[in-house]
């Protein structure tokens, strides 16, 4: 945690802020996101901006890519980026270091983790968890929900003798396991089917399946930016609604066609699969609001990791009045 806040301070005094929201010369407003990885978990996301969502409500969206929560947090408080899409545990650590403008989680989109387990070796047909006993895992950042997560799994069903590798950047990871680094490797969707594909490694499990639900990713920003641009905000969460909607309902064929521009170099077909990889495992959350019992869950996973600087309130982190008040104007 430690190492954390210094990498957040560190970066809040090193990048010069910028002004949020900026104007563009066609009427749009730009809001700035940092997302923790670019992936088809967060395929609304990424529909809302190529369906038009947020060009209808008079937003564009400009998307940087953090590579791990701790990055996002420090573009967030730096005022490089105006919203973070990342853990909410970011935000806990945050709070820890004393910062009196509180980042916020003002909508949530998955509830569950997004990762596979890729193993070397074709255990499909006969893996168990049981399996990674004295096994090298490549699960995420240290500190991070996705190697917290993994790792409250092991130990809920009672695997020891493992070894979480913390020594590989979040963003070069899955390089890393193809290298020749560890055992197995968690990775996100559409990396995970194009690894398989290629026959370099075989999905064995759905991290989400097995941890239950978490709040997993959210949109997370200063209180005093959400203060200041409040139309800004319930535009931008009626048209991740919308989209979420669509991902909803639609076929993952259909999808896929419009998410072809956030993954240039990803087939359709290998998109459809993704996206049919995270409907069935109920990824994405129905109203964007966060529940409390998750919340509760994710302390609970951050205490059983030794993370948790101290219980908080849900309320001084999430402030759901956003995501109600967008979602109640659609069905209105």
């Amino acid at each position: 945690m430690k190492k954390l806040l210094t990498t957040l301070g560190a970066a809040v005094f090193a990048l010069l802020p910028l002004s949020a929201c900026g104007g563009t010369g066609d009427g749009l407003t730009t809001v700035r996101i940092n997302e923790v990885t670019h992936s088809v978990f967060y395929a609304p996301m990424y529909l809302a901006d190529s369906l038009g969502y947020f060009e209808e409500e008079g937003i564009r969206i400009q998307l940087t890519n953090g590579g791990g929560a701790d990055k996002v947090m420090a573009a967030v408080l730096s005022n490089s980026a105006d919203v973070g899409f990342c853990g909410p545990e970011a935000a806990f650590y945050v709070a820890s270091g004393g910062t009196s403008d509180v980042p916020i989680v003002f909508g949530q989109l998955t509830h569950r983790d997004g990762s596979f387990l890729l193993s070397r070796d074709d255990e499909r047909a006969t893996f168990d968890w049981k399996d990674l006993a004295g096994k090298e895992i490549l699960a995420g950042r240290h500190g991070g929900v996705p190697a917290m997560t993994f790792e409250y799994i092991l130990k809920e069903r009672g695997v020891e003798g493992y070894k979480l590798n913390f020594d590989v950047e979040f963003n070069n990871m899955t390089a890393a396991f193809l290298e020749g680094t560890a055992d197995y490797c968690t990775v996100f969707e559409p990396t995970a089917s194009a690894i398989q594909a290629e026959g370099k490694g075989f999905i064995v499990a759905a991290v989400g399946e097995a941890s239950g639900e978490v709040p997993y990713t959210s949109f997370i920003a200063k209180k005093s930016w959400l203060t200041a641009h409040e139309d800004v905000v319930q535009g931008f969460l009626r048209a991740m609604l919308k989209a979420v909607d669509y991902a909803q309902t639609k076929s993952p064929e259909d999808i896929a066609k419009h998410l072809t521009q956030h993954f240039a170099d990803t087939s359709e077909a290998s998109l459809a699969t993704s996206v049919g990889n995270y409907r069935d495992i109920d990824a994405w959350v129905t109203d964007m609001t966060m529940t409390e019992a998750s919340f509760t869950r994710l302390q609970d996973i951050m205490d059983a990791a030794g993370e948790l600087p101290a219980r908080v309130d849900f309320g001084f982190f999430v402030d759901n009045s956003y995501a109600k008040k967008a979602y109640q104007a659609l069905k209105a």
